[in-house]
């Protein structure tokens, strides 16, 4: 019997910084060493961070990282490492999703990705070349194929053929898959059934942090030929998860071998003992609200800090939205570095105005009052020559919030703190916002957060706090942009709960006018907010980036070209 004892470091790299990259990963190294692995893997393009986008197409990027692998061996004699980098051929001029092979401080051998994802938010065609060979490691007399990511995610591709054939024991699986609720139960499945499928253990190790607009969640796995979990490591937190294996000699291989573009590597087995055995552990489940608001929290977290901030601020008007943005925004960097404005006009109400007084004393942060209705009516006088005669219109209302966008501008200049928008997916889709106004800002942390969701994440908020955070008369209050008198959500939008399942439709499920009423909606609301949402096309490419927490997001995952006339079924009635 082979006694293995395999490490699964879920790290939180960041993208392009090689040199840190590679010190957190010789500190994993050596902390698996000291636990006594025998080997250990890294997620997907460790050394680089995922994803890297058009760093790869940088010449010396990709030397760089070819140079860190050399660097990172020449620093490990005592473990065996999987990592993943990106390869290059420079010959060929082309670039691989690779994983590199480490032992003995020597690189042994390379595996580069066979199927490269090109869907929704990846672009990995764009970037990489697939692989031709698949990579098998002797290791303790048992037997271990190397994948990456998406190479066990597709049925019976080659990867799954060749571990069945050449009877691999165990598949390890470097991984990078962004978050969406429910994607934890995805990755369970798709494991399970590669594990069935090929009579192998499967070691599948997710990357965690946040990029941009992607929150990976790690929860790595370890999963038996049976499809059992026995393993799953926690999410949102970096963490090395091990795992001890009884395995038989490894089967004798078909001779000659069936699949000709098969390499083997032995590697040595290195000399302490892993000491008493590990019983597998499974980190606690989480439900769809506790992932999602520690997702927002994690997205949150690492774009302040992995860009140079360390300090926010965000206008707190008294309404939901706001007051849940704030409770993100201090779960990931603490109170005293979250301060709210609120900007009063002549047409907020006492208690709106209340509550985030409210708010600001529950979350313990600083709130700073800069009234506006006297620059406000500034502006008037300084434009009522061009305005010229007649009533009022939305040109009033968004003329207040791009007084409040350029007042938390320049407190951002000021203090050099990075500005959160507030808005919603629901407002985000349909337009229900002001390009250079609420919508001013470096990251938009509810972005992806339909309206619906943000009242159930708020009572969340409270519960899992156990008291009230965000006061209860914020989420009982109807919803209003506060920028004329008695204005209500209403007026302009239909209920939320109307609202949002028809967006979930048209945006993440991509059905048109005729399936969509199908379902049971009204032909001519779904009529008009199919309209509100392609016409709003141009809003949304010049919002800041946000938290992608459903499996359809605005931006890297819903391309739609601006200039867009394609709506069917527009011009019948039903």
């Amino acid at each position: 019997m082979s006694a293995l004892r395999i490490a699964q470091a879920q790290i939180n790299p960041k993208v392009g910084d090689i040199s840190g990259n590679l010190e957190l990963i010789l500190d994993q190294a050596r902390r698996a060493h000291q636990a006594g692995a025998h080997l250990v893997t890294f997620p997907e393009l460790a050394l680089t961070g995922y994803p890297p986008e058009d760093l790869l197409l940088k010449p010396r990027f990709l030397m760089d990282s070819m140079a860190a692998v050399k660097e990172l061996a020449g620093k490990c004699p005592d473990i065996n490492l999987v990592v993943g980098f990106a390869d290059a051929d420079p010959e060929q001029g082309t670039c691989y999703n690779a994983a590199a092979v480490i032992s003995q401080n020597r690189v042994l051998a390379v595996y580069r990705k066979k199927e490269l994802p090109n869907y929704g938010v990846f672009d990995e065609v764009r970037y990489f070349t697939p692989g031709t060979d698949c990579l098998l490691l002797e290791l303790g007399g048992a037997r271990l194929m190397l994948t990456i990511c998406e190479d066990v995610w597709v049925p019976g591709d080659e990867c799954e053929v060749c571990a069945r054939e050449q009877q691999a024991q165990v598949v390890l699986n470097i991984s990078a898959s962004p978050f969406h609720a429910g994607k934890l139960d995805i990755r369970k499945d798709i494991v399970a059934r590669f594990a069935a499928a090929t009579g192998s253990y499967v070691f599948y190790n997710n990357l965690v942090g946040a990029q941009d607009e992607l929150v990976f969640d790690g929860g790595s796995l370890c999963v038996s030929p049976l499809g059992q979990t026995l393993a799953c490591a926690p999410r949102f937190v970096e963490d090395l998860q091990m795992v001890d294996l009884e395995l038989p000699p490894a089967p004798e291989l078909p001779s000659p071998p069936q699949r000709p573009m098969v390499k083997t590597v032995r590697l040595p087995l290195p000399a302490p003992e892993p000491g008493q055995p590990l019983a597998p552990a499974c980190a606690p489940e989480m439900g769809y609200l506790a992932e999602t608001y520690q997702a927002l929290v994690l997205g949150t977290r690492d774009y302040v800090s992995k860009n140079g901030f360390k300090r926010v601020v965000l206008g707190l008007s008294g309404g939901i939205d706001s007051a849940f943005t704030a409770a993100v925004a201090v779960e990931a960097l603490g109170a005293e570095n979250v301060t709210g404005v609120t900007m009063p006009s002549q047409f907020t109400s006492n208690e709106t105005r209340g509550d985030a007084e409210l708010l600001a004393d529950n979350l313990g942060i600083q709130l700073i009052t800069v009234p506006v209705a006297h620059i406000y009516h500034i502006y008037l006088d300084e434009l009522k020559d061009a305005f010229g005669p007649g009533a009022p219109g939305v040109e009033h209302e968004n003329l207040q919030a791009r007084i409040r966008g350029n007042i938390l501008m320049a407190l951002s200049n000021r203090f050099g703190w990075l500005v959160l928008t507030t808005g919603n997916k629901s407002e985000t889709a349909v337009g229900y916002c002001t390009l250079y106004g609420d919508m001013a800002g470096g990251f938009a942390v509810i972005k992806d957060v339909p309206k619906t969701l943000v009242y159930e994440l708020a009572a969340h908020v409270n519960q899992s706090a156990g008291r009230e955070l965000i006061p209860a008369s914020t989420i009982e209050r109807p919803p209003s942009a506060e920028l004329r008198p008695d204005q209500k959500d209403s007026d302009s939008l239909p209920p939320y709960e109307v609202l949002d399942p028809i967006l979930k439709a048209y945006v993440e499920q991509d059905m048109v006018l005729d399936e969509i009423v199908a379902l049971g909606h009204d032909f001519e609301t779904v009529r008009e907010i199919i309209r509100l949402v392609d016409i709003n096309e141009y809003k949304r490419r010049q919002a800041p980036p946000g938290v992608k927490i459903t499996p359809k997001a605005f931006g890297r995952d819903r391309r739609l070209p601006i200039t867009n006339h394609y709506r069917p079924g527009f011009d019948r009635r039903p």
